[in-house]
């Protein structure tokens, strides 16, 4: 299975290194003192407290995949500069369902909470992923509804 490639700023970048860096070490070793000190307890079956760690566990062994494979297929630099087609790092407006929504193509380890994000793999990601500004596609959602968006601007992601 390919990786594909995730541009990050250097900023974002670093960021996620050091929190790949603290899970790896401070993460990992803090949960299985919690996870020891839960077993001490006595009987595994009804030990909320062991319970609740092995699920802690369980997500912090996630972030720590997730975050691996975000780093190792890193590409790492300043936004993309606009030049009206749509690729990844960019803030894209379109007209969908008669609006228009505005939304970074990308990654969401680069975006703030209020920026909305979708994958260039997504649906939509995969309909734009290369048109120009004028430009119309379709992609069908999960139900199997077809759905038609048109490019209206491309931009350069500020971050």
């Amino acid at each position: 299975m390919s990786v594909e490639p995730t541009w990050l700023t250097q900023e974002a970048f670093d960021r996620l290194a050091a929190e790949l860096e603290h899970l790896l070490t401070f993460g990992r070793t803090d949960i299985a003192r919690r996870i020891g000190e839960a077993r001490e307890e006595g009987d595994l079956k009804e030990n909320g407290g062991y319970h609740a760690a092995k699920e802690e566990q369980g997500k912090i062994e996630a972030r720590i995949y997730r975050l691996e494979r975000i780093l190792e297929s890193a590409v790492v630099g300043e936004p993309p500069a606009s030049h009206g087609v749509v690729e990844q790092g960019m803030l894209i407006t379109v007209e969908l369902n008669g609006s228009e929504t505005k939304f970074l193509l990308g990654s969401a380890e680069i975006a703030d909470a209020e920026t909305t994000v979708y994958s260039p793999s997504s649906p939509i990601g995969n309909a734009i992923l290369g048109k120009k500004v004028g430009e119309s596609a379709s992609y069908k959602t999960p139900m199997g509804k077809e759905i038609s968006v048109k490019v209206l601007k491309v931009e350069t992601f500020a971050g």
